[in-house]
């Protein structure tokens, strides 16, 4: 075997097929199509080789045999020690010199795992996130949970205002004909919350209870609905009633209604909330964190992707979208639709996520090499058994799925996450 390297993300394997090499690929190929010839005088699957190389002829079997070598001399590169083929290889053999009893030549041109030189990863500047919380975000807090629990009450004077919701019938009309789709009646719909084509609800804003009006909007140009996209309309509108929210009272009893555990006390649920906002902030301050020195790191990293490695985490994703459009009980176009996706603007999509992906991944793996971080057996036992308790397995079960190699690359990758936000300067 020689190997040339291409490019810092291809690589040349040159393999020389020996005779007794393609000899065994003929055995191979023969076994294969044994069982199927027929040949006057022999019963079928029972024609000895030399009549079967003397009536239908050796070559018959070169495509299969050469394909049975390929395999073998594939499964070698793959085993080379010093890189990782990512994708399927270009093929180049020259047919004309195949022949048995003679040495010929293949040769494998593939995409490889790209070597990472690194530029900046320490000592990289961040702002830094406050992440206290004043008691006027808890109130805020506190008060969201109340509108999430009010109910809705009849408004007895006033007029329709943002925020109201109003109880009406509608019915819309395209050059004075009604339209599919454009009526309702007895519809609920909360003011200012834009669930409306723009101008609707602004229009109903200021009418009464039993008032009726025309309201004159123009449907976006990217609706739908091609027959009504840009088209300017009429709905006509009836309002019945107008109704507001009205809060629950902030006090002990209705802390209890919630249910929460150790929490039926109005200071406990602002403790609660104070709590959990402060894990919010704390989160988000992170993720803003790691996405800055991540963006830093690549910027100024030099790493070559192949389009094998996008194309197959692309794969990867889509057919986990697929496993969870089944889920749904949707077929796969179906439930891109009703996210508003196509195929093309979905792959589109993946490939700028996979590509940051695959390069955050790759920049944090050599980061780790470089850095001589380590897994310990230890470290490798605790990770299987978070893993066997999350997804309820054993963890020989689990083992199976995910091999060691892989776990500890996974847990290299987390430390040197760990090791460049350490690494930081905070400013």
């Amino acid at each position: 075997m020689k190997v040339e390297k291409l490019t810092t993300n291809r690589v040349k394997f040159t393999f020389t097929v020996h005779p007794d090499e393609f000899e065994h690929g003929l055995d191979h190929a023969f076994e294969h199509v044994k069982g199927d010839v027929e040949i006057k005088g022999f019963r079928k699957g029972h024609v000895p080789r030399n009549v079967f190389e003397t009536k239908i002829g050796v070559e018959t079997l070169f495509e299969d045999a050469i394909n049975h070598v390929l395999q073998h001399k594939f499964q070698e590169a793959h085993a080379h020690p010093d890189y990782e083929i990512v994708g399927q290889p270009d093929v180049d053999l020259d047919m004309t010199k195949v022949e048995r009893g003679k040495a010929f030549e293949v040769i494998f041109e593939v995409p490889v795992k790209p070597e990472v030189k690194l530029g900046v990863y320490k000592d990289i500047e961040v702002k830094e996130i406050k992440t206290t919380v004043s008691d006027s975000e808890v109130n805020a807090e506190i008060k969201m949970l109340l509108s999430e629990k009010a109910q809705l009450v009849l408004k007895e004077t006033g007029a329709l205002e943002f925020g109201d919701t109003a109880i009406f019938d509608f019915e819309g009309f395209l050059n004075d004909e009604p339209f599919e789709g454009g009526k309702a009646e007895s519809y609920q719909l909360e003011i200012g919350s834009n669930q409306f084509i723009p101008g609707f609800e602004d229009q109903m804003v200021g009418m009464n209870a039993g008032e009726e009006k025309d309201l004159d909007v123009t449907f976006p140009e990217n609706y739908q609905a091609e027959n009504l996209a840009g088209q300017a309309v009429v709905f006509k509108v009836k309002l019945h009633e107008i109704k507001i929210k009205e809060l629950p009272e902030l006090n002990d009893e209705f802390v209890k209604s919630l249910e929460r555990e150790n929490v039926e006390t109005v200071e406990a649920l602002q403790a609660e909330t104070k709590k959990d906002l402060e894990a919010q902030k704390a989160n988000e301050a992170d993720q803003l964190l790691t996405s800055t020195i991540i963006d830093k790191i690549l910027e100024t990293a030099e790493i070559d992707l192949p389009q094998a490695m996008i194309e197959q985490e692309n794969n990867q994703q889509i057919d986990n979208i697929k496993r969870q459009a089944q889920q749904y009980g949707l077929e796969y176009e179906m439930f891109l639709q009703m996210n508003g996706l196509t195929p093309e603007q979905l792959d589109a999509q993946l490939t700028v996520e996979s590509e940051k992906r695959l390069l955050t991944s790759l920049a944090m793996e050599e980061i780790g090499k470089v850095e001589g971080i380590t897994v310990s057996k230890e470290e490798l036992d605790e990770k299987y058994t978070e893993l066997s308790e999350q997804y309820q397995m054993a963890v020989e079960e689990i083992k199976r799925y995910v091999p060691e190699q892989v776990l500890e690359q996974d847990i290299i990758i987390s430390k040197a996450f760990q090791f460049v936000k350490d690494h930081a300067k905070r400013v």
